[in-house]
């Protein structure tokens, strides 16, 4: 769908500034007023996420920004065919959340009513659509086009395939998305096109291309990892605020476990995990820098996350951990060589060495070992230990040698990298050192030595009253023929005398004229 003044439209810079100006002006008017409903005292929104009375005005100053960008800005900005839409959709949200004081003006004041539940989605709409214009159009000037997902694969596929544009219909998205992950028409799609679709515009942009991806990772099972825990799962529940979680959860506080997830509002692109502790209590937590599933799986060897939404069947997720094709790196013959020359392997951690790499950093893709990154993490803030970039995601992954089957090329790690293990493992000393939480003391008490083997000869019985026999016989011509008389009278034994130093070495120098 075209938007007036959009793509399709051939007018001057002027109009095309112009016709973004009025439209602007419009929608500017409508969070006005939409404000004004929303701060009634009667309504009594919590000031939780997502917080409407705080949203309405944050948008509007962002639109006033872009407002205040020169002509020319402002009509390429138009013209580029994202803002358009993004202008219209967020007109027809604004229209839906005031009609809502209109239809029924008493149900928008009670608290669980059909309307109020309605207002609480729009929150979560215009939630997301807030940190799209964020992140797409920062500072009042259009970045779409140098948008990166954290994905290296997702980021491939979008601009491999749609190249600097930042949005497309979603038909169009779901022509190209077939190519490389199949999705079967019907329910599957429509489903596929709810959990994607995070601002209801009939589109996708690269912003919520990217959350889904990073929600949903690792890139090669993208889509069965959603079917498992979007579409399957029990636990997943869309369009919850942080308050009505806590009263989800809340009708299950006899049974500790019980646990649901949704998308956190205030953390795009990861997840927040609610869940009833021992004591009955109510906790929500956001798994950090990895995948769902493990997180879920890792929570329910705990006994943390074992009732999804209060039901006694837990899906079994580990049919998602096993590494597929993509996830295995082969190492070629030029790489095992190089390491062997150094005495090493490529696929042994740089930093420990002693374990094997089996993670590999998102978006950045170093390689390390997860025992490694863990210890990285809980020391440091949550960037890569070799370029310093902000981790988005971890993949588990796993090296075959030399002549395995893996479907991807090991990257050549860079002489950088190398400089880099050096920094950090001085960093990791000095907190270690420092006796840092994540390197607690080992203890080392003084063991006692070895105990002293015990000499034989003294453990053997003696015989208290040798016989002549056992005795040496005096030399012949000695006065006394009595062994044990000759015995305690003989003479001692010479000193010895000492031994000469050894002579010098000749010397090995030049010889000297006599």
């Amino acid at each position: 769908m075209a938007a007036a003044g959009g793509p399709g439209a051939r007018r001057s810079p002027f109009a095309l500034g112009t016709a973004a100006r009025r439209s602007l002006d419009k929608t500017v008017q409508g969070l006005e007023k939409l404000q004004r409903l929303v701060e009634q005292p009667g309504l009594g929104l919590r000031n939780s996420p997502p917080c409407l009375p705080q949203l309405l005005p944050q948008t509007r100053q962002h639109l006033l920004l872009i407002r205040g960008q020169p002509g020319a800005s402002l009509s390429c900005l138009w013209e580029a065919g994202y803002f358009p839409v993004y202008i219209n959709n967020l007109q027809r949200k604004v229209k839906q959340a005031t009609k809502l004081f209109k239809g029924e003006p008493e149900g928008i004041f009670q608290e669980g009513s059909a309307s109020r539940r309605k207002l609480t989605k729009l929150s979560l709409i215009f939630s997301h659509m807030l940190g799209e214009l964020r992140a797409l159009i920062p500072s009042g000037q259009d970045q779409g086009h140098q948008y990166r997902p954290s994905q290296l694969p997702a980021e491939a596929f979008w601009r491999g395939t749609w190249g600097a544009r930042s949005l497309v219909p979603w038909s169009e998205f779901q022509e190209g998305l077939q190519r490389v992950h199949p999705v079967v028409p019907g329910p599957m799609a429509a489903a596929l096109r709810a959990t994607m679709d995070l601002t209801c515009s009939d589109h996708v942009s690269i912003f919520e291309f990217d959350i889904f991806t990073r929600l949903f990772q690792p890139w090669p099972t993208l889509l069965k990892n959603w079917t498992h825990l979007a579409v399957t799962h029990p636990g997943y529940v869309a369009f919850l605020t942080y308050d009505e979680v806590r009263a989800r959860l809340q009708t299950y506080s006899n049974k500790p476990g019980s646990y649901v997830f949704r998308l956190s509002c205030t953390r795009l692109g990861q997840w927040a995990i609610g869940y009833v502790s021992r004591d009955g209590s109510i906790l929500q937590t956001i798994p950090q820098d990895r995948p769902l599933f493990l997180a879920l799986i890792e929570g329910h060897k705990e006994g943390f996350y074992l009732y999804p939404d209060g039901k006694n069947m837990n899906p079994d997720l580990t049919e998602l951990t096993e590494p597929t094709p993509q996830n295995r790196i082969e190492v070629s013959l030029d790489q095992a060589q190089l390491y062997s020359q150094m005495g090493s392997t490529f696929q042994l951690c740089k930093i420990c060495a002693e374990n094997d790499k089996d993670v590999r950093i998102q978006p950045c893709g170093h390689l390390l070992c997860g025992d490694c990154l863990n210890a990285w993490q809980q020391t440091q803030a949550p960037t890569c230990p070799f370029c310093r970039r902000e981790i988005l995601g971890r993949e588990e992954i796993r090296i075959d040698p030399v002549g395995g089957r893996g479907a991807g090329a090991a990257p050549d790690e860079d002489g950088d990298d190398l400089e880099d293990v050096e920094s950090v493992l001085q960093e990791l000393a000095a907190l270690r050192k420092a006796g840092h939480p994540a390197f607690p003391p080992c203890p080392d008490p003084e063991l006692p030595g070895p105990p002293v083997p015990p000499r034989l000869d003294l453990l053997q019985p003696r015989d208290p009253d040798p016989t002549p026999q056992h005795l040496p016989l005096p030399p012949l011509g000695h006065p006394s023929q009595n062994p044990s008389d000759w015995i305690r009278h003989r003479p001692l034994p010479p000193r010895p005398r000492p031994r000469r130093p050894p002579a010098p070495p000749l010397s090995q120098g030049p010889e000297e004229p006599s």
